[in-house]
């Protein structure tokens, strides 16, 4: 029986979703960020996640818990953010050597749940957040938009749908991505070292001692094909930053343009699928040792709005007044 309901999660109410053999949980007042997505037949955990966690830790590191919605991600250099018609500035939020601002806020916002419904195929919660003067952060990006946000569970796993209109009447900077915090191990019972990655890529940007683009493009190398071949363990080594476009693979037959991670003895793992929006993959792990890694989709390359390079390369796009830019990702278990 599926079902959709508010429960109460540790003091915090979550929307929690029950379909198609997974569960699912959503906290909107924290980013309406998945914090929680398991495979309850095959004993999968997708996402980040411990007996010890509260909302109070997450709040504390937003980034790295669940699937954390972030526009804007990652990078601007000195904070500058420059669009076709206007030229923006952002608080550093990063301290030197690097001197960014990365990541912005929606990711650390209390966002309205809007929708909460379940039928005989499907569960879903549908979200939103309006950014505008009420935000602290107006003051330095004065465009008001609204981001929706739709998430739909059975037994096909987690669709993830975004939607970021413009309510502005100037010109609005688009890059979306998501901060993907994969368990390690996602397979009740495995072993970190038995993680394989599959990712589809087919170039390697170089980042410099800041983490921005230095606008060298290089082919792949032995260490990259491992990502393309699937034979790179993601743990259990530190990987800071790995940055690459994206390309696609094949799965069951067809046309896959996403990510597959694989637990090689217990021959179960998840399919990580991503809209052609999203043109680049970055892969993080926080050293390797603290039970995740995120390999993380973007729509648009590091620091993109001030690069001197062409949008069709970059990725970076905009939003004009009253239009609207969607994307999406998807979740399930594959064996």
């Amino acid at each position: 029986m599926n079902n959709a309901s508010v429960v109460n999660w540790k003091g915090m109410p979550v929307a929690e979703l029950k379909a198609g053999g997974y569960t699912a949980m959503i906290a909107n007042e924290i980013g309406s960020n998945v914090i929680r997505l398991h495979d309850d037949v095959n004993g999968i955990e997708f996402f980040r996640h411990t007996a010890e966690v509260t909302p109070e830790i997450i709040r504390g590191s937003t980034e790295v818990w669940g699937l954390p919605n972030l526009y804007l991600p990652n990078r601007l250099a000195d904070g500058v953010l420059r669009t076709s018609d206007a030229v923006y500035h952002l608080p550093i939020n990063e301290n030197a050597p690097y001197n960014n601002h990365i990541h912005f806020i929606l990711q650390k916002r209390s966002h309205r749940l809007t929708e909460l419904c379940a039928n005989d195929e499907k569960a879903w919660a549908k979200t939103e957040y309006i950014f505008d003067e009420n935000d602290e952060m107006y003051k330095y990006l004065p465009i008001k938009f609204k981001a929706e946000f739709c998430f739909t569970l059975s037994e096909n796993g987690l669709e993830h749908r975004v939607k970021f209109t413009n309510l502005s009447a100037v010109m609005m900077p688009m890059s979306l991505a998501t901060h993907t915090a994969i368990n390690s191990p996602f397979v009740d019972g495995g072993n970190q070292e038995d993680i394989r990655v599959k990712l589809p890529i087919c170039e390697k940007w170089i980042l410099n001692e800041r983490c921005l683009p230095t606008g060298e493009i290089l082919p792949l190398d032995d260490y990259d094909m491992e990502y393309k071949n699937g034979t790179k363990c993601p743990v259990l080594v530190n990987v800071d930053n790995d940055m690459y476009s994206a390309a696609s693979l094949e799965l069951e037959g067809k046309a896959f343009h996403g990510i597959t991670m694989m637990d090689i003895v217990k021959s179960k793992g998840i399919a990580y699928e991503v809209s052609p929006e999203y043109n680049f993959w970055i892969m993080w792990n926080d050293k390797g040792f603290n039970g995740y890694f995120c390999p993380e989709p973007m729509t648009a390359m590091i620091d993109a709005p001030n690069l001197d390079m062409p949008r069709e390369q970059t990725g970076y796009c905009e939003v004009a007044p009253g239009e609207s830019y969607e994307a999406w990702q998807r979740f399930r278990t594959i064996k």
